[in-house]
């Protein structure tokens, strides 16, 4: 069913303000806190900037596809992923893969860290690319880490999730909000400039 602006800007506000820190008015298009670190990769020779549209379209898909698993509407999220990315996750083993955790990542309190731009990837089907690095906290302590790749083929064109993958720390690794160095090491996700993991 589609959704009105307003219906939208409602339903995204509370996810605003949850997954990016930054205050927003009722309406207004989800957007990234300023302090997120942004980069542009694009092919030797190629010039790209997004506009911002881009970002508020796919700052908008991110934010659907967290709310709909920290729902639990395993129908939502699955049918924002890209097709190809649903022919290597068969509905029934995704879902169950979610259902058997007690929690799930999207449970926490995400906070975008870096969202990188890739404009026709050597590689992969044409088109822009948004990764998000995320951080996530739970009420429990456990800290999660990860990122999310939404695609555009063409523009006009609707966002899909392509690729998504995280880390999830337990409490007892953690000293001060931030994972022990042993475990830093070995964290294959971004959380920020000047902090060593294996990412």
């Amino acid at each position: 069913m589609a959704i009105d602006r307003l219906t939208r800007g409602r339903i995204l506000l509370t996810a605003v303000a949850l997954l990016f820190g930054a205050p927003t008015a009722l309406a207004a298009p989800p957007t990234l806190a300023p302090e997120v670190e942004r980069e542009i990769i694009v092919p030797e020779g190629a010039a790209f900037k997004p506009s911002p549209a881009d970002e508020e379209g796919a700052v908008d898909r991110f934010a659907e596809y967290v709310l709909a698993l920290e729902r639990r509407d395993y129908d939502a999220a699955y049918a924002m992923l890209r097709l190809s990315f649903q022919a290597s996750n068969p509905r029934l083993e995704w879902e169950m893969n979610l259902r058997k955790r007690p929690t799930l990542w999207a449970d926490g309190t995400i906070r975008v860290l870096r969202l990188s731009w890739y404009a026709d990837p050597a590689g992969q089907p044409p088109g822009l690319y948004a990764a998000f690095d995320f951080r996530g906290d739970r009420k429990d302590k456990t800290m999660d880490c990860g990122y999310i790749v939404v695609h555009r083929a063409a523009p006009g064109a609707g966002w899909s999730v392509v690729r998504t993958d995280t880390s999830e720390v337990p409490a007892d690794l953690i000293e001060d909000g931030v994972p022990k160095a042993d475990v830093l090491r070995q964290l294959p996700c971004y959380l920020g400039k000047g902090i060593a993991t294996a990412f």
